[in-house]
């Protein structure tokens, strides 16, 4: 509208995610800036340190008063986020995470559809000994998991529990070992599932490294759908999160809290990815 107001909003991010997700949360961040600045709000980035997180200090951003409203992207500690909730004075919107105990908005992408629709479409191409690489322990872990299941059991798969591996998100290292211990089985998956298309990508250079070819030895599949993935090759299979609608969502969402600031419901927005 003509009389819309510009606003400051905020867009934290922990350092201890820069390195290893940074073309996934970089996306993340470009959506919201881009939606932001269409709708004449000014977008800045905090990136937070660890110590600031373990010990609670609020981001500058906040300090200063210099922003209306903040984006927290992907995890932190939910002590650190409830200190945000509490003390910052200002809407928090949470992307990427989600844990059941918020006090605020979060926009998220709909893990449960979307490896139900990764485990199917691997059972289509003819897969039934299909393994899964999971991430850490977090409510998204929770939702693949249980989706993964259940997909399996409505296709009449019998899941070894040695085909279900723990591993972290968008580690590359430890990823490629699981595939290692997964490889060295007497009966080998036929395709392995990957939390992330970073964690793929270390799957996959064990796989080569033992001189086996993609996908005629073995099938992998990703996760996230960041722009790498689609320069291997062969291009990766992976279930494509909207970082666009994620974005656009949850910078509209925050305009319309600062505008409007509520008291009690707290909205959780799904959005779907594609394959």
């Amino acid at each position: 509208s003509q009389n819309q107001k510009s606003y400051n909003i905020g867009i934290l991010i922990s350092e201890r995610f820069l390195d290893k997700y940074e073309s996934f949360y970089w996306q993340m961040y470009q959506s919201v800036a881009t939606r932001a600045t269409a709708k004449e709000c000014f977008t800045m980035l905090e990136v937070i340190g660890m110590a600031e997180e373990e010990n609670g200090r609020l981001p500058k951003l906040v300090q200063e008063r210099k922003v209306d409203g903040i984006i927290v992207i992907g995890k932190m500690m939910d002590d650190y986020l409830q200190h945000l909730n509490t003390e910052a004075g200002i809407p928090v919107i949470y992307l990427d995470y989600y844990n059941g105990r918020e006090a605020s908005d979060s926009v998220i992408s709909n893990s449960y559809y979307g490896t139900y629709e990764l485990t199917y479409y691997l059972y289509r191409m003819g897969h039934r000994k299909i393994a899964y690489i999971h991430g850490d322990d977090t409510s998204v872990t929770k939702n693949r998991l249980g989706s993964f299941y259940r997909t399996l059991q409505r296709l009449g798969i019998e899941e070894p529990d040695e085909y279900v591996k723990p591993s972290f998100y968008r580690d590359a290292d430890l990823a490629g070992e699981r595939t290692g211990e997964l490889l060295d089985l007497k009966d080998p998956p036929t395709c392995i599932l990957y939390p992330d298309d970073y964690a793929a990508m270390g799957g996959i250079n064990e796989i080569r490294e033992r001189g086996l070819r993609i996908p005629e030895d073995i099938s992998v599949a990703g996760y996230d759908g960041i722009n790498i993935a689609q320069v291997l090759e062969p291009k990766l299979t992976t279930l494509c999160q909207d970082t666009a609608a994620i974005g656009r969502i949850a910078a509209e969402r925050l305009i319309e809290l600062i505008e409007h600031p509520k008291t009690t419901v707290i909205e959780k927005y799904t959005v779907d990815g594609t394959l």
